[in-house]
């Protein structure tokens, strides 16, 4: 068969695919862009292009594109046993060892855990499961779930509840009843003078009288990214997190990381949990467990938890495709790869202060009023001449700057007015310094 042609293709992506996250009209009048192939932390598009992948698809290709590992491990698991349920009390082998190793690597005490198929589908099952232990502990009023500003917990009605960005919510006539939102830790979008870990103790005093306000008998879990991604790369002050926690634990009240985008080595740690001794009682991961190469998601229950729910009858929860044997042998794979070429050492110890020190590098950049970062993670603000006080909900600065970062051969990701990247755990010093040169020349640009 003859390969299509690059406006074959568009045709039909137009006509028949609806795309996520994705401005239809942009769509229309800039025409689809594909991706070719794959290598390291490079991707090829539809004009054969090689761009560097700051963004790591979405925060997930932790190891890298092109690992044959990985699609070894696959192709032997689905020769042997493509599919089969762990429902009805059975299952396959990776899935068994894969929920063994997750417990070996997971912070002490989240000894058990449930797969899904996304980090929006992990969130979910966290809401299920709490709900079922609530009920089954005599707590039946402890319902209300308690989230952040500038959260993002997944696309799901109750998923998209909890996310706290009206970008997400307001297409929908969303949250639902029963999700209550404290602030999160931006000091620089709340811009009120305060330094970082002076806005870090005042949201957590107004945390508290929300919780008393609302009722800590009514609330059953309060769901926390140790950095939140999506919502702009808020990077927290030292113990911001842990007193958080502390707070939960005062008025019984369940603590959820999201770690979707943070675990496995993504900031140098296995988990920011370990990282800022936060002591989960349940821990959510998706992304990097598989760098994306197979959805995968695992929800990972605190011990104590996980027996009241196994001694409460049938769990009645579950995907059809939860633990499916390709997508955990492709897990087990990819660990394997993150443990033996010491990629989480690396991050902590060599690429990811070399990302944080390019980084504030460009802190002196006349476009750009802020960086944050931790690890393989950070974020610029940008800022048109006037500063400040010229941004609106509608200069999206940010995302004009990574279209003209993507012109200069690296993907990253505009959000709001601020452009965030997350490169691969792979990265070399020179792709480093690549994406960084290419990043300041789009700032140049966007000036003019």
């Amino acid at each position: 068969m003859e390969p299509l042609s690059l406006e074959t293709l568009r045709r039909i992506d137009r006509a028949h695919h609806l795309h996520p996250f994705t401005d239809h009209a942009d769509l229309e009048r800039h025409g689809t862009r594909i991706i070719r192939s794959a290598s390291g932390c490079t991707v090829i598009d539809e004009h054969d292009r090689p761009l560097i992948d700051a963004l790591a698809g979405l925060w997930c290709v932790n190891v890298g594109y092109g690992r044959r590992e990985i699609a070894d491990a696959v192709h032997r698991q689905m020769t042997a046993v493509a599919y089969y349920p762990s429902f009805f009390n059975t299952t396959t082998e990776p899935t068994i060892l894969l929920a063994g190793k997750l417990a070996q690597l997971a912070p002490k005490g989240l000894g058990h855990a449930f797969f899904s198929n996304s980090g929006s589908e992990a969130n979910e099952s966290a809401l299920k499961l709490i709900r079922a232990y609530q009920k089954l502990r005599g707590a039946r009023s402890k319902q209300k779930i308690v989230t952040r500003s500038f959260a993002y917990h997944g696309v799901t009605l109750a998923t998209t509840s909890m996310t706290g960005l009206p970008a997400c919510t307001e297409p929908f006539d969303l949250p639902l009843r029963g999700f209550v939102q404290v602030p999160g830790p931006y000091a620089y979008g709340a811009n009120d003078g305060r330094t970082l870990e002076q806005y870090a103790e005042h949201c957590l005093a107004e945390t508290e009288r929300i919780l008393l306000r609302e009722g800590p008998d009514t609330i059953a879990a309060l769901f926390a990214e140790p950095v939140q991604g999506a919502g702009g790369v808020i990077v927290p002050p030292p113990g911001y997190l842990r007193a958080l926690r502390d707070l939960c634990r005062r008025h019984d009240i369940l603590f959820v990381a999201d770690e979707v985008i943070t675990a496995f080595g993504r900031l140098g740690a296995w988990f920011a949990s370990d990282l800022w001794n936060l002591e989960p009682d349940l821990l959510v991961t998706a992304k990097g467990i598989t760098s994306g190469y197979l959805p995968l998601g695992a929800t990972l229950v605190r011990d104590e938890i996980a027996d009241v729910l196994t001694r409460g009858g049938n769990l009645a929860h579950g995907y059809t495709y939860s633990g499916h044997p390709a997508a955990t042998a492709a897990a087990l794979a990819n660990l394997e790869i993150i443990e033996r070429e010491k990629l989480v050492e690396r991050a902590r110890d060599d690429v990811g202060p070399y990302l944080q020190k390019k980084l504030q590098a460009l802190a002196a950049h006349r476009a750009v009023a802020e960086v944050r970062g931790c690890g393989l993670i950070g974020a610029l603000e940008v800022v048109p001449r006037g500063g400040r006080a010229e941004l609106t909900p509608t200069t999206l600065l940010g995302v004009k700057a990574a279209g003209l970062v993507r012109e200069e051969g690296v993907i990253v990701r505009g959000i709001r007015d601020l452009v965030a990247l997350a490169p691969p755990l792979v990265v070399t010093h020179e792709e480093i310094d690549a994406i960084f040169a290419a990043v300041e020349r789009g700032l140049d640009r966007l000036w003019g």
